[in-house]
């Protein structure tokens, strides 16, 4: 056709005339190239070059240089057929006229065309039966054929869970949601294709096998084997050019009798040597009636042919309604010879959504209503438009609209029946685009599982080759689709995923996994360690454990246990990956050197038994351990000065080392896991009283203080009881007086410094109130300091003495009242004035040897 200098083909496909628009434009330019179908029209005023769908095409050939008539064996079809033969016998061009079509159509276009010049175009790749093949067994860029709606959808479902999904065609989609689909599969971004036999035409397609899932379709009248030509026609989309194909059967697709789904010897040979009967008749129908009447132009119509070829055409859905609507009352508004070109116009509009003769006859006797008026106005059909206007719905709601909008374009590109022609068209093709894109969008949110398709892909190759990225969220990508995540060094397969995409996305996640992990490594070891953190006996990246310690009995270099996870590195890696946390850990463990210190010193036999049992009693209890529970009683006072050096203090209620009260020692004690007590991760002075006591704390009545500033107001107190006393006295408890501004300064309450006191044996004395009467400051309080007698060391002479005491002059009956429950006056003890221990605990033992060292 470019070689001429104009031309018109007519295509039995609007898609079909699209792409060879597409391409003889790109040759001409867009001015010289005309697109007309049935809902779309594209015509420069300087066109020259026309592609048209056969209905749409000048029936004579528009007086162009050269004509042609694509799949003229069309013929032959009982409901387009007479189209096509009419194109056949009329259409001419000035220069040169091209019946393309099947070699079926030779004995009749030498019948019809006795002086025309035949052409074979042999194929140049072979097409070979391979029998039949399980559907999970199918070789990719495979096509799967059904020939009904449910049958697709089932063949695309099963395709998608085995092989990641599959693009669908079908002849109720649109050409463009149709093109998409067709796009989807030639981009590789699926390997399978289910579809009608609508891909036996038009549709060019890098396909290397066919699989029939059925060999019998309905017709329209009845259900009805394939003909050898029609199997032949969908089978070679299988092989293009030079490149072969292979065609055949899917198993389990038989009859409900059982017998299997296969072609006959016969229809193998056919298809594989492109041998078919040849066709013996063309479906014919006037194509130039008289417009009389009606009832003339249905006489017409339904006129036979004159030659012996052609056979009347079986009734169409537009004849039928035609005759249906003539015998209802609108036909009598029918009258004229225009009015009649008119509504046989009207009766041609093609049924779009396959909806069957009434329904269709309704909507065209209501179209016929507004254009037996006149014009159908710009308002009213925008607004059935607008209704079309809706993207929501599922797979067969947008089939369905997008079937009425391909209706109203049709009405709006009639030169005579829209106001406003041009707006309204273009506003039909943009909802349409529209649906269409929804359209594609559902078909392959239902049937492609893009994430599956590229791991199917990937089986079997180098892991190396597989695209695997590494979001900086954690997300773990092939070519954009999540296949899992990582979290530290731990990969998980998405959680969306079915159960059978699992296994294939773990085996992919580890094949790239070693890579991988490896770049994270490297940065984790050269910008990441500050992300690391110990917690609960073990380095934690990311919420995820990398590696638990153990730490040794001299709490020196620990040792690491890496996580499973882990040993997926490459064995460089990973033990680059040890020595760096190795080497972390080490510097974390620096606020330890207390402890370590004093580990050492327990293993020094020069200490000492003694002062090595106190030792390892302070190293087990964390550094903190009560006076009752250290067992001074065995420590010989001349060791006591050793233990100092070793940052050990020995207090009234407690004996700790000092520098392992500071918050970095006991936080990291907490976070090895070898403290289990709470945890104040600041070591404030004081706190509220907790359930449980945390490390490094006492109890002072309602709040808890640390026992090294609890030490320190006991030592205050303890420094003003000795200035306080006269050595020359003989008095067995004297008073003095206590400044309370220390502990309060501290944060302790008032009250509870008393009972802080009281647990280290200090007594408060109320002071005698003034007399009634009496004037003058009142008299301040008194303390008094005796050590606990309820538990002690049996074997210290004090309470040996007191043991003889006790037997000799104690009294004899129960009830009588002991002198120490007496104030000097004889009188009983403001029950005020009890200021005893914050909570028993017999904590004197050996409180003289301390006073007196």
């Amino acid at each position: 056709m470019c070689a001429h200098s104009s031309g018109m083909m007519g295509f039995p496909l609007r898609l079909l005339a699209r792409e060879v628009y597409d391409r003889v434009r790109a040759i001409k330019g867009a001015k010289a190239v005309a697109l007309i179908t049935g809902e779309e029209r594209i015509e420069p005023p300087d066109a020259r070059y026309f592609c048209c769908t056969a209905e749409a095409m000048d029936r004579m050939g528009g007086g162009h240089a050269f004509v042609a008539v694509d799949e003229a064996q069309i013929g032959a079809d009982p409901e387009r057929g007479h189209i096509f033969t009419d194109r056949l016998l009329n259409a001419r061009g000035r220069e040169e006229t091209m019946i393309l079509g099947s070699a079926t159509l030779e004995p009749i276009v030498k019948a019809l065309i006795p002086d025309a010049e035949l052409v074979e175009r042999p194929r140049f790749s072979t097409l070979t039966h391979s029998g039949t093949t399980k559907l999970s067994r199918l070789m990719p860029r495979s096509a799967v054929v059904a020939f009904s709606v449910e049958q697709v959808y089932a063949m695309a479902e099963a395709l998608r869970r085995f092989r990641g999904g599959a693009a669908v065609v079908m002849g109720a989609l649109s050409p463009e949601t149709r093109n998409k689909q067709v796009e989807l599969f030639q981009n590789g971004d699926v390997d399978y294709i289910v579809a009608t036999d609508a891909i036996g035409m038009g549709l060019n397609l890098d396909l290397h096998h066919v699989a029939f899932a059925a060999l019998s379709k309905f017709d329209g009248k009845r259900k009805r084997r394939l003909t050898p030509s029609e199997m032949a026609q969908i089978a070679g989309r299988a092989g293009r050019h030079q490149r072969d194909g292979s065609f055949g059967t899917l198993a389990g697709g038989g009859s409900r009798s059982g017998a299997p789904l296969e072609f006959t010897e016969e229809e193998v040979f056919a298809i594989e040597e492109h041998k078919f009967a040849p066709l013996t008749k063309l479906y014919w129908r006037e194509a130039e009636p008289r417009f009389d009447t009606v009832k003339v132009l249905i006489g017409d119509l339904e006129s036979k042919p004159r030659n012996d070829v052609l056979r009347a055409a079986p009734e169409a859905i537009d004849l039928a309604v035609l005759k249906r609507l003539a015998s209802e009352p609108l036909a009598e508004t029918v009258k004229g010879h225009g009015s009649v070109r008119r509504f046989w116009e009207a009766c041609s509009l093609p049924d779009f959504r396959q909806i069957g003769v009434d329904p269709h006859a309704r909507f065209v006797a209501r179209l016929w209503q507004d254009l037996n008026e006149g014009y159908l106005g710009a308002d009213f059909v925008a607004a059935r438009i607008a209704e079309l206007d809706r993207m929501q719905g599922d797979i067969d709601t947008l089939q369905g609209r997008i079937a009425a909008i391909r209706s109203w374009a049709y009405i709006c590109q009639r030169p005579d029946w829209v106001l406003a022609r041009d707006e309204m068209a273009a506003r039909a093709r943009a909802v349409e685009a529209k649906l269409s894109d929804a359209l594609h969008a559902r078909l392959t949110e239902r049937f492609v599982n893009r994430r599956t398709t590229i791991l199917m892909k990937s089986l079997g190759q180098d892991a190396s080759a597989l695209p695997v990225t590494l979001e900086p969220d954690g997300k773990v990508t092939v070519e954009g689709e999540a296949i899992g995540r990582l979290d530290g060094f731990r990969f998980s397969v998405d959680p969306n995923a079915t159960v059978a995409d699992r296994k294939m996305l773990l085996s992919a996640g580890e094949k790239a996994m070693p890579s991988i992990l490896a770049q994270r490594a490297t940065w984790l070891l050269g910008e990441g360690l500050a992300e690391l953190e110990l917690v609960r006996g073990a380095i934690c990246w990311q919420g995820r454990s990398l590696a638990t310690i153990e730490m040794p009995e001299d709490f020196g270099a620990a040792r690491l246990n890496l996580a499973r996870e882990i040993s997926m590195l490459a064995d460089g890696p990973r033990t680059e990956l040890e020595a760096g946390l190795s080497a972390w850990l080490e510097k974390q463990l620096e606020p330890l050197a207390p402890l370590r210190k004093l580990a050492e010193a327990a293993r020094n036999p020069e200490a000492g038994s003694q002062a090595r049992a106190l030792l390892i009693t302070l190293i087990d209890a964390r550094g903190v351990v009560s006076r009752e529970k250290a067992g001074l009683e065995h420590l010989p006072k001349e060791m006591r000065p050793f233990l100092r050096k070793l940052g050990v203090t020995f207090g009234a209620l407690d004996i700790f080392a000092r520098d392992l009260l500071k918050p970095a020692p006991r936080q990291l004690l907490h976070a090895l896991g070898l403290d289990k007590r709470p945890l104040e991760p600041a070591m404030l002075p004081v706190l509220a009283e907790a359930k449980r006591l945390p490390a490094g704390y006492r109890p002072a009545g309602g709040q808890t203080i640390r026992v090294d500033l609890a030490e320190k107001i006991l030592r205050a107190a303890f420094d003003a009881r000795a200035k306080a006393t006269d050595k020359t006295s003989k008095e067995r408890h004297p008073r003095f007086r206590l400044d309370l501004a220390l502990p309060i300064s501290i944060g302790l309450e008032e009250e509870n410094a008393r009972r802080l006191l009281g647990s280290a044996g200090f007594r408060l004395q109320r002071a005698r109130a003034l007399a009634e009467g009496a004037f003058g400051p009142a008299a301040p309080d008194s303390w008094t300091w005796r050590p606990n007698r309820t538990s002690g060391r049996p074997d210290h002479p004090r309470h040996a003495n007191q043991r003889k005491g006790k037997r000799k002059g104690g009294p004899k009956n129960g009830n009588t009242k002991s002198p120490q429950n007496r104030n000097q006056r004889g009188k009983p003890r403001d029950k005020k004035s009890n200021t005893g221990p914050a909570r028993a605990s017999g904590a004197f033992d050996g409180l003289a040897d301390l006073l007196g060292g």
